[in-house]
């Protein structure tokens, strides 16, 4: 009887610790881009800009296409 206890007990607590950890990381992840957004064309462009460069439109998908293939 005490063993049935345990085991119940046991995946109790997995289950809880699941849900608070897909929970935690969900909320984790919202904050994370939330304070860093992935880049975006408008902000190439910008930063283009701001480095003295004529952003063209060639210019912006190469770089966009640079950043893709880093992060794969």
């Amino acid at each position: 009887m005490n063993l049935a206890i345990e085991i119940v007990l046991i995946i109790v607590a997995l289950l809880i610790g699941l849900v608070g950890g897909f929970y935690g990381a969900r909320s984790y992840m919202k904050k994370y881009f939330k304070e860093n957004p992935p880049i975006s064309e408008d902000m190439i462009v910008a930063m283009m800009s701001q480095m003295g460069q004529k952003p063209s439109a060639k210019k912006v998908n190469q770089v966009m296409n640079m950043m893709k293939h880093q992060n794969n």
